[in-house]
């Protein structure tokens, strides 16, 4: 029987007003025209309401359908909204509002004028990073994948230098392999199940026969190797050092969102698929999650602390903040996956802030990052004070957000047989990492040295300055709003462990009854029998 529930065709926006703003700042770039700047901007902002809206519809636990086609699941494309996806939603536009506003300001650097098409790349970008996050079928996961990388690899090469060039010849290659693996996996899993919508898959996974579990367990490591890709975790996380450091500020302030798309995928695959009850493919990634998790993390805070210029010790902290959520996802009780849901908030935004930051202090040094004492003749004077608040979010010191974070994902692993490799290597990455920090602010800041010629830096103007304090503010909001914040956590931990909902939802949607039925009035015409 169709159901008479209205249709939430907000559920679709995150993706198309990304889409049309693109299309339309094509046009516009082309001729060149005064109202580039102020229409994207305006996308960005609709599109941060749109996800607010969002998250509070999402916040009364259920779980949205969107049939694309009108066309019942699982034979018709279908998007799904829940806590965790509408939570992702808001950690990405918040992310391009400031990234965004960066990119428009300033009179040196690498603004969005310095090559071509900047703000419609930048929102290709922002629908194939949305639709990977509300998707509900493996294909289109592959097709958003696309979408977003394309995008990026344009960004990545904005105001092109050798530097980049080299960085972006690295990324392209390595994620062009991914996606051909990408393409082997779901080719795979359909080949057993006959689907690839997610919450079907999740439905016929426990009846693959015997002799065919081997092939799907082949195809759900392969997606996982894909999804580790992305989210630059060990061994595969080699090419992100580079690639970040040398990406244009507010572009690598956008791609902080980018590790975080494969933690997510890996999130909906362990809990949807490959959770409890699954047949053979029941906790397939358990044993591997928490060790990759833990060895990422412990690498990445030996790679900050080996690090000589200051982008690349923040990219390695991106590192870090990837191998921490992995650990949480992989320890695999709900305690642990709040801990990693809350930590998640914190580390996307304070890692944007610091790409924001890193380009400041590289001005300000007259374009050097090099972690060796300058002379700062002029500057920002909340320079200092930012990288401080910045180094305490990052490094899990009291009394941010992302010390919260850690303390819970530690006091959960005390429950788990994994306690004591958890607790002791986790404490010895953050001990490294604020060596690496207070090495660095101290030869930033502290050791002057003297210097041919005055250094000058611009100071920030409104924009930056804007896109700056925004983002230390939603930081410092972390630690004001840690019980709300925490209380969300939790809710959407508990949500993604209980794949029922989910599953209901994307298989019991129906499609919309027509407006008009021809067949029916033809039939009471007589006109058809």
């Amino acid at each position: 029987m169709a159901t008479e529930t209205p249709v939430n065709h907000w559920v679709i926006a995150p993706i198309v007003l990304p889409l049309l703003a693109g299309g339309l700042l094509l046009l516009l770039e082309k001729a060149d025209s005064r109202w580039v700047r102020p229409v994207s901007l305006a996308a960005v902002v609709a599109l941060l309401g749109i996800a607010g809206l969002l998250l509070q519809q999402a916040d009364s636990g259920t779980v949205q359908a969107y049939l694309l086609g009108n066309w019942k699941a699982p034979f018709g494309i279908a998007l799904a909204l829940d806590r965790l996806s509408s939570l992702m939603l808001l950690l990405t536009a918040v992310l391009a509002v400031a990234a965004l506003l960066y990119a428009c300001g300033g009179s040196t650097g690498d603004g969005d004028r310095r090559g071509a098409h900047f703000h419609a790349l930048f929102h290709f970008q922002l629908m194939g990073v949305n639709g990977a996050f509300l998707t509900a079928d493996l294909f289109n996961l592959f097709v958003f994948f696309e979408v977003l990388l394309a995008a990026s690899y344009g960004l990545l090469l904005h105001g092109a230098s050798s530097e980049r060039v080299k960085a972006s010849l690295h990324y392209v290659v390595f994620n062009l392999t991914g996606s051909a693996l990408f393409l082997i996996a779901v080719s795979l899993l359909y080949a057993v199940t006959g689907t690839l919508n997610m919450a079907d898959l999740a439905a016929k996974l426990p009846q693959v026969p015997p002799q065919d579990v081997k092939l799907a367990q082949a195809a759900g490591l392969m997606l996982a190797v894909v999804f580790a890709i992305k989210a630059a975790l060990l061994p595969l996380y080699f090419w992100l050092p580079a690639t970040y450091a040398a990406a244009p500020a507010a572009v690598a302030c956008l791609f902080a969102i980018m590790t975080k798309v494969g933690i997510y995928c890996l999130a909906r695959a362990s809990t949807l698929l490959f959770g409890d009850g699954q047949g053979g493919m029941t906790q397939l990634l358990a044993p591997l999650l928490p060790w990759v998790g833990l060895l990422t993390l412990v690498l990445a805070a030996i790679g900050a602390l080996a690090a000589r210029r200051l982008r690349v010790m923040v990219a390695y902290l991106v590192v870090g903040s990837a191998g921490t959520l992995l650990l949480a996802l992989g320890l695999g009780t709900q305690a642990a996956l709040t801990a990693g849901l809350f930590y998640l908030v914190n580390s996307t935004w304070v890692a944007g802030l610091w790409f924001l930051l890193a380009d400041r202090i590289a001005w300000a040094r007259g374009g050097d990052d090099a972690l060796t004492p300058r002379t700062l003749q002029h500057g920002w004077k909340g320079l200092g004070a930012t990288f401080f608040v910045a180094a305490v979010a990052v490094a899990g010191v009291p009394p941010l957000a992302g010390f919260m974070g850690k303390a819970l994902l530690l006091q959960a692993a005390g429950a788990t047989s994994m306690a004591g490799w958890v607790v002791s290597l986790v404490l010895a990455s953050s001990l490294l990492l604020m060596v690496a920090l207070g090495r660095a602010g101290s030869t930033l800041f502290w050791k002057p040295a003297g210097a041919p010629a005055p250094l000058r830096m611009d100071p920030p103007d409104a924009s930056q300055l804007l896109a700056l304090l925004g983002l230390l503010g939603a930081v410092l909001a972390c630690a004001v709003a840690a019980q709300p914040l925490a209380r969300y956590a939790e809710a959407t931990a508990e949500q993604m462990l209980d794949r029922s909902a989910y599953l209901q939802a994307v298989l019991g949607a129906e499609p919309v009854p027509p407006a008009h039925d021809v067949r029916k009035e033809m039939r009471e015409r007589g006109e058809l029998k």
